[in-house]
C-alpha cells in the first residue's frame, strides 16, 4: 500500500481528548513500526499531508517533530522527510502477521519474581465503605486532622530544607521522640541510631527477612497469626514453621522440639492476632534462652500495644532482652492512620545500620514531610493526647461490644481474651461453619473474618482452632456495633437452619 493511501486511511477523531498532533503522531509510528511505511521511505511534505489528512501545517509539522526526536523520522532541508534508513524492517511485523489482534508475547517470571507477586495473595484486605466489624481498624473519626493538616501545611511553606534526600534510617528528630516515647512506654531500651524508619511493619517485615535469612533456613511464626507476616519470610526463601498457639502465646517448648535449629522467630507477645492472648512470662524467658543459646533472632512485633484496656501497656519483650537478640517492630497503622505507612524497627546498632543501608536500596528512605509532620504532632503533645482519647473511646466502644454480644448471643459464641487491641476474637459453642456464618454476615452488610483464615496452610493438626470470628470494635459508635451485632445474630440464625 502506497505511504499516501496509508495515511489517507487513517481516521483522525476530532472531538477526542487526545490532541490532532497525538493522533497523527501514534498512526505514523504504528505504521513504521508493523512495517507498513518501510525504512528509508519519503514522507509527504507537510503542506501536501496537512490537506490529505483536512488538519493545520502545524499540526503535521507537530507530529513530525516528535517522530524526529525520537528517531523515527530524518529530514534534509530541501530533500524531504524519510523514515529513518537504520530501522530494522517492519519491527513488529512478524508479531502481528496474519492476526491483527494477536497477544503480546508472555515472558515468565524468575522463581523469585513468582515468590514476590504470589506472596500476598492469601493476605485480604479491605476494600468498599467502612462497616462493622472490620479487624484491626482504628477510629478515624476520632483523629484530629485538623491539627495534622496544620502541621503538615507549615512544612509545606517553609520545605526548603526538607525536599532534598535524606537518610535511609529516617528522619533524626522523629527517630528521637519514638526512642524516648518506647522507653516510657513500652521500657525499650534503645538510643535513636537503633530506630530506622520504614514504610509501615511490612516493609520492616520485609528487609529483616532478606537481611537476616539464607534461603532453606527455619523460622518460626505463629498460627493462627498475621498472615502478612508470612509473605517476607517466604520470599526471602526462608523454611516457614507454624507453631501454635495457646492461652500462653506461641508454644515456645513445641516450637524448640519440631524446629531446633531455626535462626529467627516472629512472635507477638503483648497481643497475639487474632486470638487475643498475651504471652506469659514463663514463655518469654524461654524464647530468649532459646534464643541466646541458638545465637537466632527475634522479630518482636509490638502493632497494636498502646492499647490495654485493663492496665497500662505490658514491658515490652526487648527490655528483657539482655543477648541483644530480640528486633522490635511497630507501626503507626493502628494508633493514628493506615494511609500514613510509618512503620519503625529498633534493632542492635550493628544490624539498625545495616537496615538503614538496606533500606536505601529499596526507597532510600520514607517520604520526609509526612516524618516531619508526625516529629511535630508528637513534640507538640498531640500524640499523647490523642492516644488518651483514643483508649477511652475505644475502652467504651469494646464494652459496647462485649455487651451486644452477651445479651444478643449469649451462649451461642465464647469471647476470647479482650483487654488489649482493636479487635474481639469470637469462637462458636455450637457447630456452625465459620465461612457459612460469615458469608451470610457479609450479606446483611456485617464485615468479618474468620479464624480460619488466620492459620497458615502448611500449618499441622496442632495448630488447629476452635471455629470463629474476629471482630473489629475500635472504628465503630456503640450505635452502629449495637447494630451489628444485631446482624450478626441473623446471619447466625441462618447459619444454622
Amino acid at each position: 500500500m502506497h505511504v499516501h493511501d496509508i495515511l489517507a486511511a487513517a481516521t483522525l477523531e476530532r472531538d477526542a481528548a487526545t490532541p490532532l498532533f497525538r493522533q497523527l503522531y501514534l498512526h505514523l509510528k504504528d505504521a513504521i513500526l508493523d512495517g507498513r511505511i518501510a525504512a528509508g521511505v519519503r514522507l509527504p511534505a507537510t503542506r501536501i499531508l496537512c490537506g490529505l489528512m483536512g488538519v493545520s501545517r502545524q499540526t503535521v509539522l507537530a507530529a513530525y517533530e516528535q517522530l524526529m526526536a525520537e528517531g523515527y523520522l530524518q529530514g534534509t532541508v530541501g530533500k524531504g522527510t524519510f523514515v529513518s534508513a537504520s530501522l530494522p524492517a517492519g519491527a513488529f511485523a512478524d508479531a502481528c502477521a496474519g492476526d491483527a489482534a494477536a497477544a503480546p508475547m508472555v515472558r515468565p517470571l524468575s522463581a523469585r519474581g513468582e515468590l514476590i507477586a504470589g506472596g500476598m495473595a492469601r493476605v485480604l484486605h479491605h476494600a468498599g465503605p467502612l462497616r462493622a466489624f472490620r479487624a484491626s481498624m482504628p477510629g478515624l473519626d476520632l483523629f484530629p486532622f485538623d491539627v495534622w493538616r496544620r502541621l503538615e501545611a507549615r512544612h509545606w511553606r517553609h520545605s526548603t530544607g526538607s525536599l532534598g534526600y535524606g537518610p535511609g534510617a529516617g528522619y533524626a528528630p522523629l527517630r528521637e521522640l519514638l526512642c524516648a516515647y518506647l522507653k516510657a512506654s513500652r521500657g525499650v531500651q534503645c538510643t535513636p541510631d537503633q530506630v530506622v524508619i520504614t514504610s509501615g511493619s511490612q516493609q520492616a517485615l520485609y528487609l529483616l527477612a532478606q537481611l537476616l535469612l539464607a534461603p532453606g533456613e527455619a523460622m518460626w511464626i505463629e498460627s493462627p497469626g498475621y498472615q502478612g507476616a508470612m509473605a517476607p519470610f517466604t520470599v526471602a526463601g526462608a523454611r516457614v514453621c507454624p507453631v501454635p498457639v495457646d492461652a500462653e502465646g506461641m508454644d515456645v517448648a513445641y516450637a524448640a522440639r519440631h524446629y531446633p535449629n531455626a535462626r529467627l522467630a516472629f512472635a507477638t507477645p503483648s497481643h497475639q492476632l487474632p486470638l487475643g492472648v498475651t504471652m506469659s512470662l514463663r514463655r518469654r524467658l524461654d524464647l530468649l534462652r532459646w534464643a541466646e543459646a541458638n545465637r537466632a533472632w527475634i522479630v518482636e512485633d509490638d502493632y497494636d500495644s498502646e492499647y490495654r484496656h485493663t492496665g497500662p501497656p505490658l514491658a515490652s519483650l526487648q527490655s528483657m532482652d539482655r543477648a541483644g537478640c530480640v528486633i522490635y517492630v511497630g507501626t503507626l497503622s493502628k494508633v493514628l492512620f493506615p494511609a500514613l505507612r510509618l512503620g519503625y524497627v529498633v534493632a542492635p546498632p550493628a544490624l539498625a545500620a545495616a537496615l538503614a543501608r538496606a533500606k536505601a536500596v529499596v526507597d532510600r528512605h520514607s517520604p520526609i514531610v509526612p516524618q516531619a509532620t508526625l516529629a511535630d504532632f508528637i513534640a507538640g503533645g498531640h500524640f499523647a493526647r490523642h492516644i488518651r482519647r483514643t483508649r477511652d473511646a475505644y475502652g467504651e466502644r469494646r464494652q459496647a461490644l462485649l455487651d451486644a454480644l452477651d445479651a444478643r448471643l449469649g451462649g451461642r459464641l465464647r469471647q476470647g481474651p479482650s483487654d488489649a487491641g482493636l479487635d474481639v476474637c469470637v469462637h462458636f459453642t455450637e457447630a456452625l461453619d465459620e465461612e457459612t456464618v460469615a458469608q451470610h454476615a457479609r450479606d446483611l452488610g456485617v464485615d468479618v473474618r474468620t479464624l480460619g483464615y488466620y492459620t497458615n496452610p502448611q500449618a499441622s493438626a496442632a495448630c488447629a482452632i476452635d471455629p470463629g470470628l474476629l471482630l473489629g470494635f475500635s472504628a465503630f459508635t456503640p450505635d452502629v456495633i449495637r447494630a451489628g451485632v444485631a446482624d450478626l445474630a441473623r446471619a447466625i440464625e441462618r447459619a444454622s437452619v
